[in-house]
């Protein structure tokens, strides 16, 4: 089980938002390639980046910090990124610059055949975000809920060839509330690509918790405010899913 640090940006720097409101919004950092650093000095084994002004407007916002990080990670750690991807060219464009895996979120929705085309086009470095509300997919940054149902969607994508599924619970990301376990555990069952989870952790527990489902198909879970704030200790939490992964292979 990965437990991945969570880096959004907005203007430039590192913040966290409550719900996905912009007007939110906490600057944990003015220095996103000194904070992918200390992440990777603290054991992480991948970075999960939000260009968070990228999201809201639809096209990337905040390249300069990005090319920061990645020059920061220098290819030793993977990097998935997302925030206004809507196009091959963007997507190609990050994938020359670093990152590892791009994440598609609202034009997966929006635009079913530019995923299809995206995953033809970059095999295996595609990621799907899907955020949901009570069970129910959300685009436009969080803004707009829409009537698709989260496992649907997901087998459908599935089916394009995604790598795989971060899905986040809207209601409790950055409200240190606790994973929505239910859900995630659910729409693992249903896929058989993995399952990434976000949204809520907020300390030792939900990570046992996690790590208990991780043979539903839960290969990871994203960590924010959590990490920031200082409920969950980032190393303390590798160290236990590590553990716990082990314990349950034998």
């Amino acid at each position: 089980m990965l437990i991945i640090p969570a880096i959004d940006i907005k203007d430039g720097h590192c913040v966290r938002l409550k719900q996905g409101v912009m007007e939110d919004a906490t600057v944990f950092s003015e220095n996103p390639g000194e904070m992918a650093t200390h992440w990777l000095e603290q054991g992480a084994r991948r970075l999960h980046l939000v260009d968070l002004n990228g999201a809201f407007a639809g096209k990337p916002k905040n390249r300069t910090a990005i090319r920061a990080i990645v020059q920061a990670i220098n290819n030793e750690i993977p990097i998935q990124l997302g925030g206004g991807i809507r196009d091959l060219d963007t997507i190609e464009g990050y994938l020359d610059e670093g990152v590892s895996y791009v994440i598609i979120g609202t034009a997966a929705v929006k635009i079913p055949g530019f995923l299809h085309d995206a995953c033809n086009a970059f095999p295996g470095q595609i990621l799907v975000g899907l955020d949901a509300r009570e069970g129910k997919v959300a685009v436009d940054g969080w803004s707009k809920v829409t009537g698709h149902d989260v496992v649907d969607l997901a087998l459908k994508f599935e089916s394009y060839g995604v790598e795989a599924i971060i899905y986040t619970d809207i209601g409790r990301d950055g409200m240190l509330s606790g994973i929505n376990i239910e859900a995630t555990v659910e729409l693992a069952r249903k896929l058989t690509i993995p399952v990434i989870a976000s949204g809520g952790i907020t300390n030792l527990d939900d990570v046992r918790t996690l790590c208990e489902n991780e043979s539903e198909g839960i290969m990871g879970a994203i960590t924010g405010r959590a990490i920031y704030e200082g409920t969950l200790n980032f190393k303390e939490a590798q160290t236990l899913a590590d553990k716990l992964h082990d314990e349950n292979s034998v």
